[in-house]
């Protein structure tokens, strides 16, 4: 009896040897898989932080290149209107005396200062020139020669800080500044 028990026990051992090493088998099978499994999740959790990055980016660039469009339209549209308003200030600068407070007069410079604010509102700016020193990249030279702008022909604009359109300048020496007083 003892003899069989013994064997049952040793049936039970290997039974139970079995059943862990089964077990272990199949953790370890479940621990690979949980592995492969987190190294998955980590990789679509890359590719969609990515994802996310890019398309943020593009939609930075996508407003920076709407916004330089409408800059440029705008640009192109204030170059149109520009000579216009050129046209404007010279009839107005020339009214004869005599026109000067008639109401038409009245009318007309009402217009040229609601013209030139919306150009403001716009971005537009002109080109502060005579007695500045000459610089290309604001003035285009029609005459003289020297350093400094004696004389304005046509005024220059700007708009949001760039040249739009130079101002068409007479160049000449330089401006006349009071002399340090000399103790000699």
């Amino acid at each position: 009896m003892r003899t069989m028990a013994k064997y049952e026990r040793e049936r039970a051992q290997d039974e139970h040897d079995a059943a862990t090493t089964a077990t272990t088998e199949e953790q370890d099978e479940a621990t690979d898989e949980m592995g492969q499994l987190h190294a998955r999740a980590t990789e679509y959790e890359d590719r969609w932080k990515r994802s996310v990055a890019e398309f943020q980016n593009y939609r930075r660039r996508m407003e920076g290149e709407r916004s330089e469009a409408i800059r440029g339209a705008n640009s192109s549209l204030l170059r149109e209107v520009l000579p216009v308003l050129d046209d404007l200030e010279r009839a107005l600068a020339n009214i004869p005396p005599e026109f000067t407070e008639h109401k038409w007069v009245e009318g007309a410079q009402l217009v040229e200062r609601k013209f030139r604010a919306i150009m403001e509102r716009q971005g537009l700016t002109p080109i502060e020139s005579v007695g500045q020193p000459f610089d290309p990249a604001l003035h285009e030279a029609i005459g003289g020669s020297g350093t400094h702008v004696e004389q304005e022909f046509q005024r220059g604009y700007r708009l949001n800080g760039r040249t739009l359109r130079p101002a068409m300048v007479i160049v000449g020496a330089t401006p006349a500044t009071p002399p340090d007083d000399l103790d000699a």
